[in-house]
């Protein structure tokens, strides 16, 4: 059970490898290839088009898990990622760089989904929430690591951060002796539908958006905020790295509390206290004008993201029926992906209109709302949970 549980951990960290290994590079690849037209956007798209291919690939991807099993794709989407994510030390063109980045982002799609779907398999009641809890420490705090890892290698060569993708491979031993394909309930065939097995497709929707609004504000910091410190003449990858670093660790902290928080408060409080965390991160970020407010603002969104997102994870996971589980999962991915995926489109027009403090303002004023949103269902709703589910 340790075994499998560490297994799992070790995979989901792959998920925030995919983009914050190479943020410290971004500006070094806008200058590289600076000749390209609409470069400014589209070195912001290195980072970000994993996110549209993700989108694009985690509903088959969960269609897939819930007809032919887990494990055996989760191997064949780990390998595929390992390749993918190295291409990038041998492209020669943005062109070639975007290809990889694309085929990475198929891979990401299949090992969320995948992951996600073994978690509900696997865990139940307060073991889940717990693990949840523990599996979103553990990513941010691997980010930590990893950030750090990258900002340092790309002082050497902004190739240099691409070569830790091949990581990855190391994990496929690991998958195929440690985990086990989950047997699915013979009562529902492999083609069920959304109208055969019991679920609450308002609970879906609303997670979903939530997964959305969430991304696409929370991707501003890693696909923007290096070039706010170019702008305010404080960048350096390191420090870049620094900055995420306590993004990170402040998540992965306030993350292994939410086991706990679960049994104390509900939903609604939760998602209150988390967005509330943000849109207060988001608001120091648009006034800060050095690396210590900068790196507090960043740790404060860190812990907002440490509640909201184990949050959005448990409620799609407790409302998915075991043979639908793949695919809510699949549905819960896109709508993070896709969010992130659309954020530079967002932050640009802002940033364009209002500057990189207006921007950062704006997204804030999207949090806010939502705490304002999660605050009045719960003066509404007394001890019921924002989505109606008592806790």
């Amino acid at each position: 059970m340790a075994a499998r549980k560490l297994v799992l951990l070790l995979v989901a960290t792959l998920t925030i490898m995919a983009g914050i290994i190479i943020a410290p590079s971004l500006p070094a690849i806008e200058t590289r290839f600076a000749d390209n037209e609409h470069i400014a956007l589209l070195s912001r798209m290195v980072l970000t088009l994993p996110s549209l291919f993700v989108a694009l690939s985690a509903p088959l991807a969960g269609m897939l898990a819930d007809r032919f099993g887990r494990k055996g794709l989760l191997v064949m989407a780990i390998a595929l990622y390992g390749l993918a994510g190295a291409s990038g030390l041998v492209a020669d063109s943005l062109t070639a760089l975007l290809i990889g980045r694309a085929v990475l982002g198929v891979a990401i799609g299949a090992i969320i989904t995948l992951n996600t779907a073994l978690i509900g398999d696997y865990f139940t009641g307060a073991e889940r929430e717990k693990y949840l809890g523990l599996q979103q420490a553990f990513v941010q705090l691997g980010g930590v690591v990893f950030v750090m890892s990258g900002g340092l290698l790309a002082e050497m060569h902004w190739r240099m951060p691409f070569i830790i993708y091949g990581a990855a491979l190391i994990l496929i031993p690991a998958v195929i002796l440690c985990l086990t394909e989950p047997q699915r309930p013979r009562s529902l065939h492999p083609t069920t539908s959304f109208t055969d097995a019991p679920v609450n497709r308002l609970v879906v929707a609303t997670v979903c958006l939530l997964a959305f609004l969430v991304n696409v504000s929370f991707y501003t910091v890693p696909s923007q905020l290096q070039f706010h410190m170019q702008a305010l003449n404080i960048y350096n990858a390191s420090s870049f790295g620094m900055v995420l670093a306590a993004f990170n660790l402040a998540g992965g902290i306030v993350a292994l509390c939410f086991g706990l928080l679960k049994r104390r408060l509900n939903t609604t409080l939760i998602f209150l206290l988390g967005f509330s965390l943000m849109a207060s991160g988001f608001g120091l970020l648009c006034v800060a004008s050095a690396f210590e407010g900068l790196a507090l603002a960043n740790a404060i969104l860190g812990a907002g993201l440490g509640v909201v997102m184990p949050n959005i994870m448990s409620t799609a996971i407790t409302h998915s029926a075991p043979a639908l589980r793949g695919r809510i999962a699949g549905l819960v991915a896109t709508s993070i992906f896709i969010g992130q995926f659309i954020s530079p489109f967002v932050s640009q027009y802002w940033i364009a209109a209002a500057g990189y403090a207006g921007m950062f303002r704006n997204v804030g004023l999207i949090m806010a709302t939502l705490a304002v949103l999660s605050l009045l269902t719960a003066m509404r709703n007394g001890k019921m949970s924002l989505l109606g589910q008592k806790t």
